[in-house]
């Protein structure tokens, strides 16, 4: 934990967003469709400046608790996006309170200061895999909100979503297809190009991470087939969805925290 490290523009910026993250969540109900929309964009955009900060700053760093903070970043740009498309969708309490989290945690939890001796192309790798990991977050707030509409229907009560059940269902495999893309491009770069990427003594190698990425890769790909070809969907489809994330998230955010928070110690 570096709090104390935190630059006085860090510490404002990072409660400025939190403050707007909360002000989207206060105001999902008593709002208009159009100020809700602008207070989403508000703390999206000061959210999008940490990110920048953090990562091509004077100091960058890196870590698990920035790696969940440009994933709530992403999720927030899609529903942002997907908010024009589909402006009965009712989600924004949800995200506001991960987005707000996120930023919190990271203030407390920076990362390690990224090694200036990498390849050029790292960041492009680090885009894929977190581009991943934000759509596969996407798809996990959908198939949760599916699950809990499809749970209120059951007893006659407002499903609260906003949406058809078949479209939010379609959306949900729709940024499965697209995440299982994105891993797969991160998995290949890794293995081919590892040594390029990240130098000889940074290439990657056969540990926790890279077991727990390849095992949620293999568990995407069940999901896909299965939903293809068996027509999974429903509980069963969402069940595979939540195991094949929490493997994912295991893969880098796991194994970071524990080097960070519990060993006490960075790469």
């Amino acid at each position: 934990m570096i709090l104390a490290s935190a630059s006085p523009l860090m510490l404002t910026l990072t409660l400025g967003t939190a403050a707007a993250y909360a002000a989207c969540a206060a105001s999902a109900a008593r709002s208009s469709q159009t100020l809700a929309r602008s207070i989403v964009w508000l703390a999206w955009s000061l959210h999008g400046m940490l990110v920048l900060i953090g990562l091509w700053g004077s100091q960058p760093r890196f870590g698990f608790a920035p790696a969940l903070s440009v994933t709530a970043w992403l999720v927030g740009l899609v529903y942002a996006i997907e908010s024009y498309v589909y402006p009965q969708l009712k989600t924004h309490w949800l995200l506001a309170g991960v987005g707000g989290a996120a930023v919190l945690l990271a203030l407390l939890f920076p990362g390690s200061l990224l090694n200036a001796a990498a390849s050029g192309w790292l960041p492009l790798h680090w885009a894929l895999g977190i581009a991943s990991y934000g759509l596969f977050a996407v798809a996990v707030v959908h198939a949760w909100l599916l699950n809990r509409a499809e749970a209120r229907i059951r007893v006659a009560a407002d499903s609260h979503v906003g949406l058809p059940l078949l479209t939010m269902e379609r959306l949900t495999f729709r940024f499965v297809a697209v995440g299982f893309v994105l891993l797969s491009a991160t998995l290949l770069a890794g293995f081919f190009f590892g040594t390029h990427l990240y130098g000889n003594t940074h290439a990657i190698k056969w540990d926790h991470k890279t077991s727990f990425s390849v095992l949620s890769w293999l568990t995407f790909a069940v999901l896909l087939v299965g939903r293809a070809r068996f027509g999974w969907r429903g509980r069963r489809a969402t069940r595979v969805l939540y195991a094949g994330s929490g493997l994912l998230l295991l893969a880098y955010v796991g194994s970071r925290f524990v080097l960070e928070v519990i060993l006490g110690r960075s790469l």
